[in-house]
């Protein structure tokens, strides 16, 4: 009796239901799906079928809890001109051996460095044994390549992009044998509902004036049309492609980034007093209150350090442009942060490793969590008011 009930509840034994239940639940989708093309129910008689089962097929699908064997049915519909085809399934695609979430986890540890070998014995709970080759790992790197071009050429006409946020990240990578950092270059939008996008992601050689300007090249071509407004980090190059481009755009220097320029001018023991002071002048009520502390701060700094008033005064009143928006987008304006977050997450996932293996690997697995949904964007905060913002330029 004992061990009868280890055999049927053993270590092994919620995963082997679990699977079980799968089985049956996707079984039972597909069969839906077919009942759907065939406009009838297995035994059914109907006029006007569009076809007949003829017989199933056993399929292996590795899921997040192993491989499952299924019974896959088999039909002949017909085609839009009246002629005879098989039917496909497009719950369980033709030549799918395993599901997205299976095929990510695999793109994961490739792109992180990780060859087949390796691959295999890190997810060998969750394959199982299901086959995993280097043409299979190849053909996912190779599919994921081809969606990421076809994403970065994507026309944008639609999208209606009104604010954008450009930044570079610096992440390890080697090249060759040795070691190297080099800039990823991130746009972010603002659709005009509020939802926030990745529209652009790109390696360069250097974060300057050529590079931001071949983005922004590539982004009027893909017809983003003209945001009304940029939120950067201060880098030169980056300033002077945008208003090359777009003379009349709205460009916000991130308050964030300036504040960290403006503490390393200073001496560490008045550093604790200059972030009061600043952020005092940045976080005030309205309009008004910002500029009264904003002639105060200048008074002030002038004499306590004269440094962090001549980096202070560099941003000039690109440092402000956020007043001239509704109050209600200000926390949204005044900082590069939403674009932070994303390469904060990219930071986590891959700080671990000393550096990526190569230059595309940084960009697709970027890319491959994006698209994953492992990377969530919010939408703006004063989405509202987006409109307003619309009328009044036009």
């Amino acid at each position: 009796m004992a061990k009868d009930i280890r055999e049927t509840f053993g270590s092994d034994s919620i995963e082997t239901r679990m699977r079980d239940r799968i089985r049956t639940m996707i079984e039972a989708l597909v069969n839906e799906e077919l009942d759907e093309a065939l406009g009838a129910a297995k035994s059914e008689r109907v006029e006007n079928r569009l076809g007949y089962r003829h017989g199933t097929r056993e399929r292996t699908l590795t899921t997040s809890l192993g491989p499952t064997k299924l019974s896959m049915p088999r039909a002949r519909v017909e085609g839009d001109a009246g002629e005879e085809r098989e039917w496909r399934s497009e719950v369980v695609p033709r030549y799918q051996r395993r599901t997205a979430r299976v095929d990510e986890a695999i793109l994961g540890l490739y792109l992180s460095g990780a060859n087949t070998r390796r691959i295999r014995g890190a997810l060998a709970p969750l394959l199982r044994g299901g086959p995993l080759s280097k043409d299979a790992v190849s053909r996912l790197v190779g599919r994921l390549s081809g969606d990421f071009q076809a994403w970065s050429e994507r026309d944008l006409a639609t999208e209606e992009i009104c604010y954008m946020t450009q930044d570079g990240w610096y992440p390890k990578l080697r090249i060759g044998k040795r070691r190297v950092v080099v800039p990823v270059l991130v746009t972010l939008g603002v659709k005009k509902n509020g939802e926030r996008i990745i529209i652009d992601l790109r390696l360069a050689g250097q974060e300057s004036a050529a590079s931001w300007g071949e983005v922004i090249a590539s982004l009027v071509k893909r017809n983003i049309g003209m945001p009304v407004f940029a939120s950067i980090d201060g880098n030169p190059g980056l300033h002077a492609a945008l208003k090359a481009q777009w003379p009349g755009i709205a460009i916000q220097r991130c308050t964030n980034h300036k504040l960290w320029n403006l503490e390393s001018k200073a001496p560490a023991r008045l550093r604790e007093e200059l972030r009061e002071d600043y952020r005092r002048m940045i976080y005030a009520d309205d309009a008004a209150a910002v500029l009264k502390a904003r002639a105060a701060f200048q008074r002030k700094w002038k004499l306590r350090c004269p440094a962090v008033l001549t980096s202070f005064e560099e941003a000039g009143d690109e440092l402000f442009t956020f007043l001239s928006f509704p109050a209600s987008q200000w926390k949204a304006l005044r900082t590069t942060n939403a674009l932070e977050r994303i390469n904060g997450e990219f930071r986590r996932r891959t700080k671990t490793q000393a550096s990526l293996p190569s230059s595309d690997s940084v960009v697709l697995l970027l890319f491959g969590l994006l698209r994953s949904g492992a990377v969530k964007l919010r939408a703006m905060v004063g989405a509202k008011d987006i409109d307003e913002v619309l009328k009044k330029v036009a």
